[in-house]
């Protein structure tokens, strides 16, 4: 096993594993993130409708379900709340009947622990004979862990209802504290719409001055915006580089993209030690040519299923050495010339290099990626999918991913700097808004961005409206800092959701893109205008790049200048003339 020479770096990574798994645990359970207090605060909303939100009248308006066991707890402070106890069924737990309005929006959010050690409980609506999943959360034994989550009601679910919660392991299960919150559709897009106003629109004073610094009053100022600082951007096949139609739209929309397949390693060493980055290479120059940033995409992908068919079977020697060259060779060719990495892809869901190499193994491949490309503008990313989608997928819920994110960037320092959060984003309809709401909501208290990296919906009759529905919610939020959108051109047929036919003309999920890149692009108020007795003009201007040009009876000729408008900048800007 003489592999220590090629593995460099990563083999001396990879020997720490015992150290961070110390490390990480300490971290994890000191953390903030997770939610984990000794009391339960008080229920959202004052519960919303749900009755005895706070369990201070008992058991009042509870009750057992699926035949188990029901008791009121106390805490040594005082504090009551639910303990579904002696539970043989995932489902025996604390109910409550409820009665939901149609086509309404629910808010979630419940407190819970568990008797011993951790476990997933999940919330679950039953209703007209179905079982909505609203959330999940890994609870704890000793502290209380919020679960926050959400569901929509449509015409055919509303009525009657009942919320409980379920978990596979045999702990009793306490809750305190729920709260379950109705809003219009109309309260919810207001509210949207003044969180988007707020995250992404800015008070700007523009000051004209003659070349001594005198303020020009009456000046004439318009407005152009050059880069709209919430970027929208699209998978890209290589088919863009044989296609001038699809050339052509790409570069009129997008200014960020990811390659589909093109930089994955199946793609770019098909044999082992025969690398071809002849596509990808072609790909990035296409982009750098048109000023389109691009997203490496992916380092590794953990799924056992994607890796090249050659590494499926390597002994662990081999396969350590492979991997060492592959993580070299496609980070350092690409090298300050991203915007991201996704390092790991998808290693909530997968574990074919933790298998092979240890359980951290990803943390290594982080490590190795931040000192292979140290530009202090690239991000790593942890991409995964169904954290925001499927609030029934215990493997990817937000308090999951959290913990894989701090076991991440607990053990080496490389690791907290430039970590960035993926979520891919793969709907299916109907689309669960206030569960996306509140899935960003508990990422968002990681401080790091946000990005939406492979969005796309299932079709269907639905499929643009909840397209914009998603974008809007994305846009809206301020953690998020970006979107991609996962619709890459094939001839053939893209991997689920298309925005053009063949021609290039736009389908209704088409239309949706281009009007909110236009509404996006130009959301300044208002776009021109003329200088007050203070050569002061004021203008509410979404963040970005703007071409600001200022004419003025005095001078022969206009004079533009770059204006960038960012979250916490300065909000006074001074145009020389």
């Amino acid at each position: 096993m003489k592999v220590i020479a090629p593995m460099g770096k990563l083999l001396f990574l990879l020997a720490w594993i015992t150290l961070l798994q110390v490390l990480c645990t300490i971290a994890a359970e000191g953390g903030t993130a997770c939610h984990c207090l000794p009391e339960p605060p008080e229920p959202q909303y004052g519960g919303g409708i749900v009755r005895n939100a706070d369990f201070s009248a008992g058991l009042q308006g509870w009750s057992s379900f699926g035949y188990g066991s029901l008791t009121d707890g106390a805490s040594p402070a005082g504090n009551r709340f639910a303990v579904a106890t002696n539970r043989t069924r995932p489902y025996q737990s604390v109910s409550q009947k409820l009665l939901l309005q149609n086509d309404t929006h629910y808010t979630l959010s419940a407190w819970l622990q568990v008797s011993g050690g951790v476990a997933d409980v999940r919330a679950v609506v039953k209703i007209a004979g179905d079982f909505i999943h609203a959330g999940g959360v890994a609870a704890k034994s000793g502290c209380w862990s919020m679960l926050k989550g959400g569901l929509t009601t449509t015409i055919s679910g509303s009525g009657r209802a009942e919320i409980y919660f379920e978990s596979n392991a045999t702990a009793d299960i306490w809750v305190d504290s729920v709260s379950l919150k109705p809003f219009t559709k109309e309260e919810w897009s207001t509210h949207r719409d003044t969180s988007a106003a707020t995250a992404r629109m800015k008070t700007v004073r523009l000051q004209a001055t003659d070349s001594t610094g005198n303020p020009l009053p009456g000046a004439a100022v318009s407005l152009e915006t050059v880069r709209n600082g919430f970027p929208v951007g699209a998978a890209m096949s290589s088919e863009i580089l044989r296609n001038t139609a699809y050339q052509s739209w790409f570069v009129s929309r997008f200014k960020v993209a990811t390659f589909e397949n093109e930089m994955k390693w199946y793609s770019t060493e098909p044999s082992p030690g025969r690398e071809d980055y002849t596509v990808p290479d072609a790909m990035l120059a296409f982009a750098e040519q048109h000023g389109i940033a691009v997203r490496g995409h992916n380092v590794f992908w953990d799924d056992p299923n994607q890796q090249p068919r050659w590494v499926q079977s390597l002994p662990y020697p081999q396969l350590l050495a492979a991997a060492s060259r592959r993580i070299r060779s496609v980070v350092s060719r690409y090298a300050g010339k991203l915007i991201a990495w996704d390092v790991v892809n998808e290693n909530l869901h997968y574990s074919f290099f933790e298998r092979k190499f240890g359980w951290d193994a990803s943390t290594a491949f982080y490590a190795a990626a931040r000192m292979i490309d140290t530009g202090a503008g690239t991000l790593m990313f942890m991409n995964d999918y169904n954290t925001l989608e499927q609030p029934g997928d215990m493997a990817a819920l937000p308090s999951r991913y959290m913990q894989r994110l701090k076991e991440i960037t607990g053990g080496y320092p490389e690791n907290g700097a430039g970590m960035a959060i993926g979520l891919e984003g793969h709907f299916t309809a109907p689309v669960n808004i206030p569960y996306m709401r509140a899935a960003l909501d508990t990422l968002a208290q990681a401080g790091i961005p946000v990005w939406l990296t492979e969005v796309d919906v299932a079709g269907g009759a639905s499929q643009a409206y909840y397209l914009e529905e998603i974008l809007r919610e994305a846009y809206a939020h301020p953690a998020v800092q970006g979107v991609i959108l996962w619709a890459a051109w094939r001839p053939q047929g893209c991997y689920v959701m298309c925005l053009t036919d063949n021609e290039f003309n736009n389908l209704p999920q088409g239309d949706v893109v281009d009007r909110l890149i236009t509404e996006w692009s130009t959301a300044q108020r208002p776009s021109g205008g003329t200088t007050d007795a203070e050569g002061f003009f004021q203008a509410e201007l979404a963040h970005g790049e703007y071409k600001v040009t200022v004419t003025h009876p005095s001078l022969n000729a206009s004079v533009s200048q770059s204006v960038k408008v960012e979250m916490g900048k300065g909000s006074h800007y001074f145009i020389q003339v």
